[in-house]
C-alpha cells in the first residue's frame, strides 16, 4: 500500500472488528451523515456505509466497462465528482472544446476563408479582429484547466506526481497561456505563436488508445532506426557511386544526367531519395539510359534493394512490433477490466449479507441487482447480466461466478432480429414465403446489375454528343422503370418480414433509404420536366438542370449496387474488415490529425508567402528561354494552389506530399522559393507520414483481416460474421487471464483504499 505526505487514504474495505465485512466506524466523517450538524448515529453510519459501498461498486464496474484505471479517490464526494466528470455531457463538452480550439486555425490569421488557395486568383481573406479568437482560446483554456484540475484531484497527489501526461498537460497550458498573453500585448501582430503548435496535445492526451499507439511507435523506434540507418547507408553509397558514374564530361549532350540529377551532393541525394519512393521513375533514368542501356542496371539495383527489400522490411518490423506492443496494451486493458470487477466484488462483500454458514466471500444477488440498476452500460449487455443474476441459485454469488457474469462485456454483441409477422390468410402466407425467401434478394441483385449495365450502355452512346444533341428519353424511362421495381421490392419485403424486422437489417435500411431518395428525386423530376418523352432536352429550371437531376439519380443507383456485397462471401469478408477498420481507426486517425496539424502550423511559420505568382503566362513544354518554364516544375504544372499561405492550403499540400506522387516538385520549388534547407522539413514529413503512419495503417489492416479470416475459417457461414469487432476482441483468444494473486496484489497497492485480507 502506497503511503505519502498529503495523500488522503479512503479505505475501500475498512478494518473489521467482529467478523467479515463489519465496517469500521472511523471510516465515515460528518459529510457522510444525513445531518452534518448532528452527531452520527450507528444507523446513520451504517446507512452511509451501505450507500458508499454501493456507489463504489457502481464506479468500479463502470471503470471496468470503459477499461479505466481504478486508482482514484473512493470517498462519497469524489465518487460523485468522478461519475460527473465521466458523464456524457462533460465528455461531450471536453470533446467540443478540443474540436473548437483545433478549428481556430482555419479562421485565425492567416485565414483560410477564401474560395481558392491559388496565389494567382486568391482574394483578400477575412481576418478576425484582435481578441476574437483569443477570447475563444481563453474559454477553451479555462475548460482545460478545469479538466486537469479535476483529473489531478481525483487521482490524488501521489499518483499525480507519477503521471507524466498530466504534468505535460499542465506545462502545455502554462506555455499556451504565456504565449496568449504575449499575443495580446503585441496586439496580435506577432508572426510566431507557439501555442498553435501545442494545440494537438489536447487531442492526444484525451485518448488512451492514442497514447498506447504513441507508446507503440516509441517502442518500435530502435528497430526502425536500424532499418532507416541501412536505408541511409544504401542511399549514401549509391549517391557517391552515381556522382562518380555520371560525372561531368566535355560533351554537353552526354551530360543531361549530371545536369538534371547529379549536379552536386544535395541534388544527388534528393534524386535518389525520391527514386526510393518511385515518384521520379523512370524520369531520373532516361537521360543516362538513352545514352547507354547498361546504365539502367544502376537504377534498377537501387530500386530493388531500397524499395522492395529495405522499405518492405521496415513494414514487417513495424507490423511485428505494433502487434506485440498492442497485444501488451490490450492485456493491460483486460487486467483493468478484471481488476475493476474484482474491486466491486470486494466492496459488496463488506456488506456482510451472505449466510453465516458460507465459508467463502460472496455477494448477495439482490445487492448486485441494485448496483446494476445504477451502472451506465449497454442496454442489451445489462439485460443479459440481469437475467443471469435473477436466475442465480440460492441468491448468492461467489468471486468466480461474479467475474463470469461480466464476461458478457467481452462477447461480440449479437443483434437479435424481431420475429416475422404471423399471417392467418393462406394467400398472405404464400406471399410471405415467396418474397421473404433469399432468392427474392438474388433477383433484386440481378435487377440492380441490369440497371447498372443499361446506364453504362447509354452513357457510352452519349459520351461524344453535345448537350443540345442529347436525348434523355431512354435514360429517364429506364430510371423510372427500375425505381418503380425498387419501390415494389421494398414494399413486398416489408410485407413479408414486417417493418421492424425489415429495418433491423443494415442492408435493408441501406436499400430503403436510397429507394426513398430515388423516388423523391424522380417525382421532383416529373414535377419540373414532365414524364419522359422523345426529345427530352436538358433545360435549366430551378437549382438543377434535367441532366444534373438524371446524373444524381444514376449516381445513387450505382451506389445502391453495393447491396450485393453481403451476398458475395469473400467480398463480404473484405467489406467487414473495412468496417471494423473504420471503427478501430480513431486512434490512428487522431495521431494523423496531430501530425498534420503540427506540420501544417510549422509549414505556415516557415513558408508563408514564400510562393510568389509569376503572372498568368502561357507555358509550353520547353526548357530554354526566359519566357518559358521548364517542363515538370512547380510553375509549369501550375501547382500554385499548393502552398503554406493558410492552414487549409497547408493541410492539402501535406496530403499531396504524403501520397509522394510528384513530391519532388515540392522539394525543388520550396528549395528555390525559400531555402535549400526546406528539404529537411519535407523529408521529415515523408518519414513520419508515408513511412511510419502508413505502415501502422497497414499493420492494423493486416491484423483486422487475419482476425476476420481466422474467425471465418472456424464458421460454417460468413453471414455469421459480426461487424462489431473491437481492438480488444481482436486479441481475445491469445490473452491471459490474470490470476487471483495478481488481482489481490494490485488491489492492495491501491493508493486510496485498504484491504483487510
Amino acid at each position: 500500500m502506497l503511503e505519502g505526505a498529503g495523500t488522503e487514504k479512503e479505505p475501500l474495505l475498512p478494518a473489521r472488528t467482529a467478523g467479515r465485512g463489519h465496517p469500521h466506524r472511523g471510516t465515515f466523517g460528518a459529510g457522510d451523515c444525513p445531518d452534518p450538524a448532528a452527531s452520527c448515529t450507528v444507523e446513520d453510519a451504517a446507512g452511509a456505509a451501505h450507500d458508499l459501498y454501493i456507489n463504489q461498486a457502481v464506479v468500479f464496474i463502470e471503470d471496468a466497462i470503459q477499461y479505466r484505471s481504478i486508482n482514484h479517490r473512493v470517498d462519497s464526494k469524489s465518487l460523485w465528482l468522478y461519475r460527473w466528470y465521466y458523464s456524457k455531457i462533460c465528455q461531450w463538452v471536453l470533446s467540443l472544446t478540443i474540436t473548437l480550439i483545433l478549428a481556430l486555425a482555419f479562421i485565425e490569421t492567416p485565414s483560410s476563408l477564401t474560395i481558392t488557395s491559388d496565389v494567382r486568383y486568391r482574394g483578400t481573406a477575412w481576418e478576425p479582429p484582435c481578441g476574437l479568437t483569443e477570447s475563444i482560446e481563453l474559454l477553451c483554456f479555462l475548460v482545460f484547466i478545469a479538466d486537469v484540475s479535476g483529473k489531478s484531484y481525483l487521482i490524488g497527489w501521489e499518483e499525480f506526481q507519477k503521471t507524466k501526461w498530466l504534468l505535460a498537460y499542465i506545462l502545455t497550458l502554462v506555455v499556451s497561456l504565456i504565449d496568449w498573453t504575449v499575443s495580446l500585448s503585441f496586439s496580435c501582430t506577432e508572426t510566431v505563436r507557439i501555442r498553435r503548435i501545442l494545440r494537438p496535445f489536447f487531442l492526444l492526451q484525451n485518448s488512451s488508445m492514442m497514447k498506447k499507439t504513441l507508446k507503440c511507435i516509441n517502442s518500435t523506434l530502435p528497430e526502425m532506426a536500424s532499418v532507416v540507418l541501412l536505408l541511409a547507408v544504401h542511399l549514401c553509397l549509391f549517391t557517391m557511386f552515381g556522382m562518380l558514374l555520371f560525372a561531368r564530361s566535355k560533351d554537353k549532350q552526354q551530360d543531361k544526367e549530371w545536369v538534371g540529377y547529379f549536379h552536386n551532393l544535395p541534388d544527388s541525394l534528393t534524386s535518389l531519395l525520391v527514386l526510393l519512393t518511385t515518384a521520379n521513375n523512370p524520369d531520373v533514368m532516361i537521360p543516362a539510359y538513352s545514352k547507354n542501356r547498361a546504365y539502367s542496371i544502376f537504377f534498377i539495383l537501387f530500386t530493388v534493394l531500397g524499395n522492395l527489400f529495405l522499405m518492405n522490411l521496415l513494414t514487417a518490423i513495424i507490423y511485428n512490433q505494433f502487434r506485440g506492443y498492442l497485444l501488451k496494451s490490450v492485456q493491460s486493458s483486460l487486467l483493468r477490466r478484471r481488476l475493476g470487477i474484482r474491486a466491486a466484488f470486494e466492496v459488496l462483500c463488506s456488506l456482510k449479507e451472505c449466510p453465516v454458514s458460507t465459508n467463502e466471500l460472496c455477494v448477495n444477488a439482490n445487492t448486485l441487482l441494485q448496483v446494476l440498476q445504477k451502472v451506465e452500460m449497454d442496454f442489451c449487455c445489462k439485460q443479459a447480466i440481469l437475467r443471469t443474476v435473477r436466475s442465480c441459485p440460492h441468491g448468492i454469488l461467489s468471486a468466480a461466478l461474479f467475474q463470469k457474469l461480466f464476461d458478457e462485456l467481452d462477447k461480440d454483441p449479437v443483434k437479435q432480429h424481431p420475429p416475422t409477422p404471423e399471417y392467418q390468410s393462406p394467400f398472405l402466407q404464400k406471399v410471405q414465403f415467396a418474397f421473404g425467401h433469399h432468392f427474392f434478394g438474388y433477383l433484386g441483385n440481378v435487377v440492380a446489375l441490369a440497371n447498372i449495365v443499361s446506364i453504362c450502355v447509354i452513357l457510352v452512346m452519349d459520351a461524344d454528343k453535345q448537350l443540345s444533341e442529347r436525348d434523355d428519353y431512354f435514360l429517364g424511362a429506364i430510371n423510372c422503370f427500375f425505381i418503380l421495381y425498387y419501390l415494389l421490392e421494398m414494399l413486398l419485403k416489408i410485407l413479408a418480414m414486417g417493418f421492424k424486422r425489415y429495418i433491423s437489417y443494415p442492408s435493408n435500411r441501406f436499400d430503403g433509404f436510397l429507394t426513398v431518395i430515388l423516388l423523391v428525386l424522380e417525382v421532383s423530376t416529373f414535377a419540373v420536366y414532365g414524364f419522359p418523352h422523345p426529345g427530352w432536352r436538358p433545360e435549366i429550371m430551378g437549382l438543377l438542370s434535367l441532366w444534373d437531376m438524371v446524373r444524381l439519380v444514376n449516381m445513387l443507383i450505382v451506389f445502391r449496387f453495393l447491396r450485393i456485397i453481403p451476398n458475395m462471401k469473400f467480398m463480404a469478408l473484405v467489406a467487414s474488415t473495412l468496417l471494423d477498420l473504420v471503427k478501430n481507426l480513431r486512434a490512428f486517425a487522431g495521431l494523423l490529425v496531430v501530425v498534420f496539424y503540427a506540420f501544417a502550423i510549422t509549414g505556415i511559420v516557415l513558408f508563408k508567402g514564400a510562393v510568389v505568382p509569376m503572372g498568368n503566362i502561357s507555358v509550353v513544354n520547353a526548357t530554354s528561354g526566359n519566357s518559358t518554364l521548364q517542363c515538370g516544375t512547380y510553375e509549369q504544372l501550375e501547382y500554385w494552389p499548393n502552398n503554406f499561405d493558410d492552414f487549409a492550403a497547408a493541410v492539402v499540400t501535406l496530403w499531396d506530399i504524403m501520397v509522394v506522387n510528384n513530391w519532388q516538385v515540392f522539394l525543388d520549388a520550396f528549395s528555390r522559393y525559400s531555402s535549400p534547407w526546406s528539404k529537411v522539413y519535407f523529408v521529415a514529413w515523408w518519414l513520419i507520414s508515408s513511412v511510419i503512419w502508413v505502415n501502422l495503417f497497414v499493420a492494423l489492416l493486416l491484423e483486422n483481416f487475419i482476425h476476420k479470416w481466422d474467425r471465418h475459417s472456424h464458421r460454417q457461414s460468413l453471414s455469421e460474421i459480426e461487424y462489431q469487432t473491437t481492438v480488444e476482441l481482436m486479441f481475445r483468444d491469445v490473452l491471459e487471464e490474470p490470476t487471483e494473486e495478481e488481482l489481490m496484489e494490485k488491489l492492495h497497492q491501491h493508493p486510496h483504499l485498504q484491504l483487510c485480507r
